[in-house]
């Protein structure tokens, strides 16, 4: 494949796709994220994401949604996110960094008009704030510019200067002040700002827990990001009176949510692969006591919650490939379900916000649908307030084909789901395999599927199935533990028994069969061609090909110490029989392989070692290393370069008609 594919065909094709795909929807808002309900249940406010050129990542901006629509409400310069609405409904809080280039600070909208105020400035810049309940502090979640970004955010750290000091000046990895996450509040009526956490805890995410403390899941000592996987629940007095641990998981912790008054904390725990990235079991816990209750949510494995008051909790999640919305009363442990729908809601996990009387907001999307912003009144049936549709949008779902779900028998005999995206006609297709990213994600029906590579395939001729193997989300926590300490075992299985099951059912040509997928499905990707030569081609972006040496040189560590559930400094073992690069003679399979130069969760030198490995034994290999990605390629025109090299090699080699 030529160096600079932009001279090809292939490249102008799939220009011309985004081109139409994406240029109708210039200057609006064509993604939603981040919803806040207004208290009386009549707005929603998101983040929307807009789109000037096929450059960058597009320019995000506070938004509203109610009976008029959709209309933005900031302009920046710069970026606005993470609007929340104060509890009285009469103010915006939302995030911007139009005062310096990618360092978030604090701004409030008052009744939607006029020039927003600015807070004073922490020091470093903010990802999240949340009112407290009486409305006169917000809190601040603020991470240094030197802190890790989860692999979910794109990996690599917060801010990069190129102006700090001369060219030869070295960089230093010593858990510098720069690298920790700490707790600030804003005091509405005095507009002073004050760190509250302690110096020493890293704080990777909290929430109010009654007028004057906050809940935290932080850990001591250590601002890297592999320290999460062993991070505790944390109660912090914001009047000055210390820090306490309240509960230490087994697993891990996210989306910790404080009640009004203080008297409960709620918080899931999960198996999780990344940090943000968490679906499990919902707990309760007493401050005072400690106690802990597990909270029956009917299959749902939960990835978000909201205090309507001191007794219901709002929540959101996955049971199957569903989305899942309901308030749960823990005073009795009755749930009642607003919403149970195979559409999706939200990016890597369903998210939702809650109105005091139980109404929640949700961003639904299908793969032939953009998301709309909807609201879900208990008992009601959903009501759209905007939809994200444009000529752009309903052009690309004229040209992807269908979705469906799909289940099939693993070899032991455990049931397996998936999403099989299809054009219209009669098989057999060329097949190509996307595995997922994590291992502890999932695949639902999203807009597009959450791809360019999807929709694109199957305008192309392609079938492209989407496995859940063991390991993934939305099927409890036994299920996701299921992958624990066997990464490349039995999933390998559960995805080669998926592509089986649609050989036999004639939707899949045995002969034009290829994988690919990202991270964790980088991995896989590598991993299924040792062990397996049924594949005419492969693309393996962001992976993992040698355990030991991503064990020493990733920034989570910890990830593969517990996924493997074994030790990197063993001889022998799951870090090497479970690499790729170990079983490189026995690959026959034309290998893309693709890293961003700023990834630190898989660096780009997991990629160059299994590139070299193969080409040492001669088989067709290509590496790809985008210098300004970092865990996967997010940036235009980046994504169209990608997309236009994975079509080419797997036309190429699959041949398809």
């Amino acid at each position: 494949m030529d160096r600079d594919i932009r001279d090809g065909d292939t490249y102008r094709n799939v220009e011309e796709f985004f081109r139409r795909w994406l240029e109708p929807g210039f200057g609006r808002v064509t993604g939603v994220a981040e919803p806040s309900l207004r208290p009386d249940g009549r707005a929603v406010a998101v983040t929307g994401t807009v789109l000037e050129k096929l450059e960058g990542l597009g320019s995000t901006r506070v938004a509203v949604a109610d009976g008029d629509g959709l209309r933005v409400l900031t302009g920046g310069p710069g970026n606005d996110r993470c609007p929340r609405w104060s509890p009285d409904g009469n103010t915006i809080a939302f995030l911007s960094d139009r005062a310096d280039e990618g360092v978030f600070g604090l701004y409030l909208l008052r009744d939607g008009l006029g020039e927003a105020v600015s807070a004073p400035r922490p020091d470093g810049t903010v990802e999240y704030c949340a009112w407290s309940p009486d409305g006169g502090r917000i809190l601040l979640g603020v991470a240094g510019l030197g802190a890790d970004l989860a692999g979910g955010q794109g990996s690599g750290t917060h801010s990069v200067r190129s102006d700090d000091g001369p060219g030869w000046l070295p960089t230093v990895d010593g858990g510098e002040e720069s690298a920790w996450r700490s707790a600030w509040v804003y005091d509405v009526a005095g507009a002073t700002v004050r760190r509250v956490s302690p110096h020493g805890l890293n704080v990777w995410e909290a929430a109010w827990l009654g007028p004057d403390s906050i809940v935290a899941v932080a850990s001591e000592g250590d601002p890297g990001e592999g320290a999460w996987y062993t991070a505790a629940l944390v109660a912090v007095d914001v009047t000055g009176g210390g820090a306490e641990v309240v509960y230490k998981p087994q697993s891990q912790l996210g989306w910790p949510a404080g009640s009004p008054g203080g008297r409960r904390i709620a918080v899931v725990e999960a198996l999780s692969s990344d940090r943000w990235i968490v679906a499990g079991d919902l707990r309760l816990v007493d401050p005072a006591s400690g106690a802990v209750v597990a909270a029956d949510t009917g299959g749902v494995d939960v990835t978000g919650l909201q205090w309507l008051d001191d007794r219901r909790l709002g929540y959101v999640g996955v049971r199957g490939m569903d989305t899942v919305a309901g308030v749960y009363d823990t005073e009795t442990g009755a749930r009642t379900e607003l919403l149970a729908t195979d559409a999706s809601s939200g990016a890597r996990y369903p998210e939702a916000a809650f109105a005091p009387d139980g109404t929640a907001a949700l961003l639904l999307e299908r793969y032939d649908r953009p998301p709309a912003v909807t609201l879900v009144a208990p008992g009601g049936a959903p009501a759209e307030l905007a939809a994200l549709t444009d000529p752009g949008a309903e052009w690309l779902a004229s040209v992807a084909g269908t979705a469906a779900a799909v289940r099939w028998t693993a070899p032991d005999g455990l049931e397996i789901e998936g999403v099989l995206c299809r054009p219209a006609g009669d098989g057999p297709f060329p097949l190509v395999v996307l595995v997922h990213g994590g291992p502890v994600w999932a695949y639902r029906n999203r807009w597009r599927m959450g791809y360019d590579y999807t929709p694109l395939l199957v305008s192309r001729g392609f079938a492209v199935l989407h496995p859940n193997p063991r390991g993934s989300s939305g099927r409890g926590q036994e299920f996701a533990g299921a992958v624990y300490g066997d990464m490349g075992g039995a999933d390998t299985h559960d995805i080669l028994s998926g592509v089986d099951d649609l050989v036999a059912r004639g939707i899949a040509d045995p002969a034009r069969l290829g994988v690919t997928g990202g991270s964790y499905g980088g991995f896989m990707s590598c991993w299924l061609v040792t062990q397996d030569r049924r594949f005419a081609a492969a693309v393996a972006v962001a992976p993992v090909t040698n355990w030991y040496s991503q064990h020493l040189t990733s920034n989570i560590g910890h990830f593969d110490a517990l996924f493997l559930d074994d030790d990197p400094y063993a001889a022998g073992g799951r870090y090497h029989e479970r690499s790729p690069v170990r079983h490189a003679r026995a690959v026959r399979t034309p290998t893309l392989l693709v890293a961003g130069a700023r990834d630190r969760c898989t660096p780009p030198t997991q990629a160059a070692e299994f590139h070299t490995a193969l080409r040492d034994h001669g088989v067709e290999t290509e590496l790809v290393v985008y210098p300004e990605e970092g865990h996967g390629v997010r940036r235009l025109p980046a994504r169209v370069d990608l997309a236009a090299r994975m079509l080419s090699w797997f036309e190429r080699h699959l041949r398809a008609r």
